[in-house]
């Protein structure tokens, strides 16, 4: 039987040198991400989302991208959700990208805040309607005593809509990472993977190079 300690995976695809990302730090997530697309990488706006409570206590789940400006990075979740909870308390998070088929992470690190309120109507109304009915019929991260009482839930609020549209409900909504920090990671041999992080100063952003 393998060892979890011996699991090992080689990088060496390509490499990454301060000449080759752009001055600016979205314009270069647009060209990583464009790259991304083109190779197909699956799941490709999975990001990991980490957050931390008043006391400081962390947690992480995976959400999805939808969005992504000079201002930030969108998603959209469940406004009385965990997460939630904690981001309305602690403003400071942090995005992963892993994109293994291309050996390459980006890391953020940010302040978050919810989108305008008619961004979330406009996203929401682009959504599949049993994605709709689902944000309504879900207590999301709440103790509910089981399957049938959700399944009980979504037969209401489909009888609720019936003939009309599915409206946004007002928990939920839209937020906007806008980052202090992005890192672009490249995997490379002998686990000497290159590392370009763009921190905004003063000024502007700056390009250092980490150890990796």
């Amino acid at each position: 039987m393998l060892s979890i300690a011996d699991i090992r995976k080689e990088y060496k695809m390509r490499s990454l040198a301060e000449a080759d990302v752009a001055a600016d730090p979205f314009a270069q997530f647009s060209s990583w991400w464009e790259e991304a697309i083109a190779s197909n990488v699956e799941e490709v706006n999975a990001m990991t989302l980490a957050t931390a409570d008043a006391a400081g206590r962390p947690s992480a789940r995976i959400v999805l991208l939808k969005g992504m400006n000079e201002g930030g990075f969108e998603f959209f979740t469940n406004y009385e959700s965990h997460k939630a909870k904690e981001m309305e308390f602690n403003e400071h998070v942090a995005l992963v990208f892993f994109w293994k088929e291309l050996e390459r992470q980006i890391r953020i690190e940010g302040s978050v805040s919810k989108l305008p309120e008619q961004l979330s109507d406009a996203y929401f109304l682009t959504r599949p309607e049993s994605s709709r009915i689902g944000a309504w019929a879900s207590p999301q991260s709440h103790t509910i005593p089981s399957r049938e009482v959700l399944e009980e839930k979504v037969t209401e609020v489909k009888k609720r809509f019936q003939g009309k549209e599915v409206s946004r409900p007002p928990f939920w909504g839209g937020y906007i990472v806008q980052p202090r920090m992005i890192e672009f990671w490249q995997g490379r041999p002998n686990r000497l993977h290159d590392r370009i992080a763009y921190v905004h100063e003063t000024g502007g952003w700056v390009k250092k190079r980490l150890a990796p």
